[in-house]
């Protein structure tokens, strides 16, 4: 589309070119770090590990810092998308520029996506440890870090969405976290409801039910298709609310 790489580019260079996504990259691989390492003491000892029960399941599937991380830099890196544009009063400017609104929302939401994708890159550095001390199913790899690539997708949409609907970076960082928890809540759920429809429903939304599902090797197209609602409905809304901005 029409004006998308050259948003996608500037946003590229906004974000790298300044401390931020260093400061996140950062904070993100320490709190990766200390996953790995704990890991690593708890089955230094264990024998006889199973695919599905092994550190590979446990780093994507059981670790609570994979939640912790998802909290963390969603929101830090959608923050400042539209905030900060607005507060700034270069969104005039770029509204008047010959790009569609589509365009200006996913040149930013692609290149947020790839900072992501780029901050998950150096985690296979892991895998390769793990690989020179046992057994490593490369399937399973794949399928764990689909499921983390899916819930990125919507989760940054979630938070492209909050950021076109503030002024402030810190209100649109607090209203993504608030979301993110609020879907994480609702999966707690599966463990609290007794057996029926919102049992279903809470399972069928739970980061936890669905990183545990891919990090044993199971690609469930379910849960894909709820990662694709979650990207493209936050996304679409975005494109809304940005056309109403050139409407006014």
């Amino acid at each position: 589309m029409k004006g998308t790489l050259a948003i996608y580019r500037r946003e590229m260079l906004s974000l790298w070119i300044t401390p931020l996504a260093w400061v996140i990259l950062v904070a993100f691989l320490l709190l990766q770090g200390i996953s790995f390492y704990l890991l690593v003491q708890h089955f230094t000892n264990m024998t006889n590990l199973s695919i599905d029960s092994g550190p590979v399941q446990a780093y994507f599937g059981q670790s609570i810092f994979l939640v912790f991380s998802l909290l963390i830099i969603c929101p830090a890196l959608t923050m400042r998308l539209f905030a900060e544009e607005r507060r700034s009063g270069n969104i005039e400017a770029l509204m008047t520029l010959p790009v569609t609104p589509t365009a200006v929302v996913l040149g930013k939401y692609l290149a947020t996506l790839s900072t992501y994708a780029l901050m998950w890159l150096p985690t296979l550095l892991y895998i390769v440890i793990l690989r020179k001390t046992g057994d490593v199913s490369w399937p399973v790899v794949g399928a764990s870090y689909i499921g983390v690539f899916g819930v990125g997708a919507g989760y940054l949409a979630i938070g492209i969405l909050m950021s076109a609907m503030s002024r402030s970076q810190l209100l649109a960082a607090i209203l993504t976290v608030l979301v993110i928890f609020g879907l994480f809540m609702m999966g707690i759920g599966e463990y609290i409801f007794p057996p029926g429809i919102m049992r279903d429903v809470s399972s069928h939304v739970s980061v936890l039910r669905q990183m545990d599902d891919f990090s044993k090797g199971i690609v469930d197209l379910r849960r894909i298709v709820f990662d694709l609602s979650l990207t493209v409905l936050p996304l679409f809304l975005t494109v809304r609310v940005v056309d109403s901005w050139r409407q006014d």
